[in-house]
C-alpha cells in the first residue's frame, strides 16, 4: 500500500499520515470466512477492568484466516485483495481448483489472477508455501510454524519476513524480524515472500478520535498522578520520578527489564537472541 500525507485542511487532517487502499479490489468479505468477534475491551469475567486503555472502537467481524496452509498440491487462484481490521496487512481471498474459498495473508508483489500451491514439490515462489527442507537458503519468508501442523505463528505482521541462514538434517536457521537467530524443525511450513502493507510503520494517526476508533483510550501519565495511583506521582508542580529508575504503576522495575521466562523449554533453541 502507498501512503497519502494529509494537508492541513482542518486540525484532524493536520500532520496525519494515512494508507491508501487502491490496491484493495473488494470492499465486502467473503460471508462464509467471517463470524461474530466479541472484544472484551479489557475485562474479565467479572467484568472488571485488568488491562488499562481498552474500550470502545468500531464493530468488527472475523475473517477466518487459514494460517496452516495445509490445501496440499491443489492450486489456488488468488480472486481478490481485502482489507482486514483486525490486523494490519492485507489478506487474500483464494478460490481452489475444488471449489472452496479461503483467506490467507498476503504476501507483497502478490497479485490477482496468480495462482498459488502448498506442498512439498512445488515451485519456490511468493504465495507458496512449503517445509523449510524444501526452501532455498536466503529466501524470505513468513507465516512460520514452530511446530509441525500447528499452523503459522510467527513473522505475520505487515512489511515482516525472516531469512534462512543455514540447513540441517533436523533443524533450519532462521533469521526472525527481531534480529534473532532460532532452529525450527525442517518440517515445519512457511510461506514464501514478505508480508504485504510494508508502509503500515509510517502511518501517523493525527487526532485522538483516530485512536478511540481502533478501541485504545486515552493514557494518562504516571507523574501526574497522586502517590496512591502511581509511584511516579504526588510532588509540588512538575517533580522529578523520585527514585533510582521508572517503575510500572503495580511497583515493578519498568524499561529495560527481561521479561522472559529463565530455563524456558525453547532456549536451546535459540542462537542468538533479540537484541
Amino acid at each position: 500500500m502507498l501512503i497519502q500525507v494529509c494537508k492541513a485542511n482542518t486540525p484532524g487532517t493536520r500532520n496525519s499520515v494515512l494508507l491508501k487502499f487502491d490496491e484493495i479490489t473488494k470492499n465486502k468479505p467473503e460471508k462464509t470466512l467471517i463470524k461474530k468477534l466479541h472484544r472484551k475491551k479489557g475485562r474479565n469475567n467479572n467484568g472488571r477492568i485488568t488491562i488499562r486503555h481498552r474500550g470502545g472502537g468500531h464493530k468488527r467481524l472475523y475473517r477466518t484466516i487459514d494460517f496452516k496452509r495445509n490445501k496440499l498440491n491443489i492450486k489456488g487462484k488468488i480472486h481478490s485483495i481485502e482489507y482486514d481490521p483486525n490486523r494490519n496487512t492485507k489478506i487474500a481471498l483464494v478460490h481452489y481448483e475444488d471449489g472452496e474459498k479461503r483467506y490467507i495473508l498476503c504476501p507483497d508483489k502478490l497479485i490477482v489472477g496468480s495462482y498459488i500451491e502448498s506442498g512439498e514439490n512445488i515451485k519456490s515462489q511468493i504465495g507458496n508455501s512449503l517445509p523449510l527442507a524444501y526452501i532455498p537458503l536466503g529466501t524470505f519468508i513468513h507465516n512460520i510454524e514452530l511446530s509441525p501442523n500447528k499452523g503459522g505463528q510467527i513473522v505475520r505482521a505487515a512489511g515482516s519476513f525472516a531469512r534462512i541462514l543455514a540447513k540441517d538434517d533436523k533443524y533450519i536457521t532462521l533469521r526472525l524480524p527481531s534480529k534473532e537467530i532460532r532452529l525450527i524443525q525442517s518440517s515445519c511450513y512457511a510461506t514464501i515472500g514478505i508480508i504485504s502493507n510494508r508502509d503500515a510503520a509510517n502511518v501517523v494517526l493525527g487526532k485522538a478520535g483516530r485512536k478511540r476508533w481502533l478501541g485504545i483510550r486515552p493514557t494518562v501519565r504516571g507523574s501526574v498522578m497522586n502517590p496512591c495511583d502511581h509511584p511516579h506521582g504526588g510532588g509540588e508542580g512538575r517533580a522529578p520520578i523520585g527514585r533510582v529508575k521508572p517503575y510500572t504503576p503495580w511497583g515493578k522495575s519498568a524499561l529495560g527489564t527481561k521479561t522472559r521466562k529463565k530455563n524456558k523449554y525453547s532456549d536451546i533453541f535459540i542462537l542468538r537472541s533479540r537484541q
